[in-house]
């Protein structure tokens, strides 16, 4: 990863207290993965935003090594790696991300 694509990547986690990256956005989410993340989201009423690693191959691949994560979509929420769609519902359900949200929010 290049020191450009980390810095791109810090700045979007900086600005955004809930950021996905993940394949689509959240109008049009281009894999079941993603869409997984989005409805959850949708679903707890909180802002996030989305960026759309098809269609930007350099944060594609670079946010699989800012994370040490393999697959998409990635949840940031405070700037901190949370997990991926399985890693989102489960602790949805537990109703663990609803607190984290509202931390996050709170801050």
């Amino acid at each position: 990863m290049t020191p450009e694509v980390k810095e791109r990547i810090d700045n979007l986690l900086q600005e955004n207290k809930i950021m996905v990256f993940m394949k689509g956005n959240k109008l049009m989410p281009q894999c079941g993965f993603s869409n997984n993340v989005v409805q959850i989201l949708n679903t707890l009423g909180v802002p996030f935003e989305t960026i759309d690693v098809l269609s930007d191959q350099d944060i594609r691949q670079g946010i699989k090594e800012y994370s040490n994560w393999p697959t998409i979509p990635q949840v940031y929420i405070n700037g901190q790696f949370i997990g991926g769609s399985d890693i989102l519902i489960e602790i949805y359900q537990k109703g663990e991300l609803q607190q984290m949200v509202e931390v996050a929010l709170a801050s």
